[in-house]
């Protein structure tokens, strides 16, 4: 039974019997599309509206649009919907999670980097203003991982570390801003990423943390906030293998499912241990990692029955309410359980203003506004960290360094949904200085270079090498390391012990393991303007490094210290 006048619904008499009338006068359809929050793909208002009278969904996310285009959108759906819906966003790093037009604010490592707690309501606050301004009232932010694996390709610059206390602390700025904008906080992804080194989205990944290990970390994290009264959690498709074995101790093996599909993991612990009275969603159900655990027939009924409220996105939408409808009628899936999650999410609308139907805080030119602008600056200003300094070529001049060689270093393949790139390159700002910077072009091979030069060939023509690389955490890698060209690792920093050499990581702050021999190292967390522009303002010695690294930069490894 829930208990709705306690956290985090404290709905009074009034609203239950509202929710509880909403409730019984729905049909089964009407029921079955509240549990579901799809992926938005219809963007002309006679096919928003075909959508939402045909599936009535409880929820909708839309990727990053025009502002003027999700408020658009977001308001059509809104005014053809029986229930009004959550419309949710990743806003992780600010306003740019729902709006291409929007502040990107910084990654979450970033806002770690600082040392500020100042940074994270900041994060929060332009998020939430510029979501709110298109009318986005559901975050599915922050996330609360602790990254423990360096070698993970998804948490990674999107956590805010390796210390717990840390997330906890910056993850409750970023929440209290939210909620002063009128949009729902979800943390994720429970019960923890960034232990594995593989990502959710392309297999099943594992938390092998023992119960205590468990409790002390992601638990504590957890237990926190649910005391505190967060909304909502998303579930990820790991699994949690010692503590479904802690309430499930005849299990085997080969039956653990990844926690958006247990039982042991959604009720044993989440509801019933940590007493967690919120809505739960799943992460996004087009992952490989959810696919492969169960059949998907199984696996959309099963993941309600077993205790989550809402299922994010579909393979193939009518197939998945297929499913749904299917369950009931073999048994996979009680009604008493639909009902259950329904009202959960009636609920959440209910304690969050959904119902009311609230015009917009913010006008829409708060969305990517110079204030924002402004303050991303700061933050990236006070992120920046100058990991190792083992020689003395800081400051840089023109009249020091005045030939740059520069190396960008980023993916050979495409695809994974990145965070908009800075429209203005290193390269330009330090020419407007008086630099002269050559850009090693890999598309065009100096096969004289690669295979006839040596030393005094570069350094007749370079004073200094710098590399910039932007592996940016994306989902769907494998991994996030440094990739050299394979023909004779041609762009690979060979000359370090005679030329003047710096290497400046825009994401991953991991790269010290691929480029140990680099005596200058420089982590910025997020490859926006503000960090380009701050980036060199640092390197030319107009402003200080104040940056401190939220997680071992080294790796753990003693040759990247020396």
């Amino acid at each position: 039974m829930i208990d709705l006048k306690s956290k985090p619904f404290y709905l009074n008499d009034q609203q239950i019997r509202k929710v509880q009338s909403i409730l019984d006068s729905m049909t089964l359809d009407e029921k079955i599309g509240q549990v579901f929050c799809p992926i938005g793909s219809s963007f002309e208002e006679k096919e928003i509206v075909e959508f939402i009278e045909k599936y009535k969904p409880g929820a909708m996310m839309y990727r990053p649009l025009e502002s003027t285009k999700i408020k658009q959108i977001h308001e059509t759906i809104q005014n053809y919907s029986k229930i009004p819906l959550m419309l949710a966003a990743n806003l992780e790093s600010g306003g740019n999670g729902i709006c291409i037009d929007g502040t990107y604010f910084s990654r979450q490592m970033g806002v770690a980097a600082t040392n500020d707690l100042k940074q994270a309501y900041h994060l929060g606050m332009i998020a939430g203003k510029e979501a709110n301004a298109v009318l986005c009232n559901w975050s599915f932010a922050p996330i609360v991982d602790i990254d423990f694996n360096y070698l993970n390709p998804i948490t990674n610059i999107r956590t805010y570390g390796s210390d717990k206390e840390k997330v906890i602390a910056y993850a409750k700025q970023q929440i209290n801003a939210l909620r002063e904008y009128s949009v729902i906080p979800c943390i994720k992804h429970f019960p923890g990423d960034g232990v594995d080194m593989r990502d959710q989205h392309l297999v099943s990944s594992v938390n092998d943390l023992t119960v205590k290990q468990w409790d002390e970390s992601y638990g504590n994290i957890y237990s926190s906030f649910i005391d505190e009264g967060v909304e909502t959690i998303m579930v990820g498709h790991m699994l949690l293998p010692h503590y479904v074995k802690y309430f499930n101790p005849t299990i085997k093996d080969e039956d653990i499912l990844p926690a958006s599909l247990s039982k042991e993991v959604l009720t044993n612990l989440l509801r019933e241990k940590l007493s967690f009275n919120g809505l739960i969603v799943t992460d996004a159900t087009a992952m490989i990692g959810y696919n492969v655990a169960l059949p998907r027939s199984q696996a959309i009924p099963l993941s309600i029955e077993n205790g989550c409220d809402m299922i994010l996105f579909n393979k193939d939408i009518d197939e998945d309410y297929t499913f749904m409808k299917k369950g009931l009628e073999n048994g996979l899936l009680s009604l008493e359980r639909l009902n259950e999650a329904v009202l959960r999410i009636l609920a959440t609308k209910m304690a969050n203003g959904v119902f009311e139907n609230k015009k917009p805080l913010n006008e829409i030119d708060v969305v990517g506004c110079k204030e924002h602008q402004e303050l991303a600056y700061q933050c990236a200003s006070k992120a920046i960290t100058l990991v190792k300094n083992k020689q003395d070529i800081l400051p840089i001049t023109p009249q020091k360094y005045k030939n740059i060689r520069l190396y960008h270093l980023t993916d050979t393949s495409k695809g994974g949904f990145k965070e908009s790139g800075s429209q203005k390159k290193i390269e330009d700002y330090l020419n407007d200085l008086g630099f002269n910077v050559d850009v090693y072009d890999e598309n065009q091979l100096d096969f004289h270079e690669i295979f006839e030069t040596g030393v005094s060939y570069l350094k007749d023509k370079y004073d200094l090498v710098i590399y910039v690389a932007d592996f940016d955490t994306a989902s769907n890698y494998t991994v996030r390391r440094v990739e050299w060209i394979k023909l004779m690792a041609a762009n690979a920093p060979w000359f370090v012990q005679d030329i003047p050499t710096l290497f400046i990581s825009l994401a991953n702050p991991y790269h010290l393991l691929d480029v140990p021999m680099i005596k200058t190292y420089i982590n910025g967390y997020s490859h926006n303007d503000v960090v380009i522009q701050s980036l060199v303002n640092k390197l030319v010695g107009k402003e200080k490094f104040v940056g401190v690294s939220p997680v071992d930069a080294f790796c753990g490894k003693w040759d990247t210290k020396r």
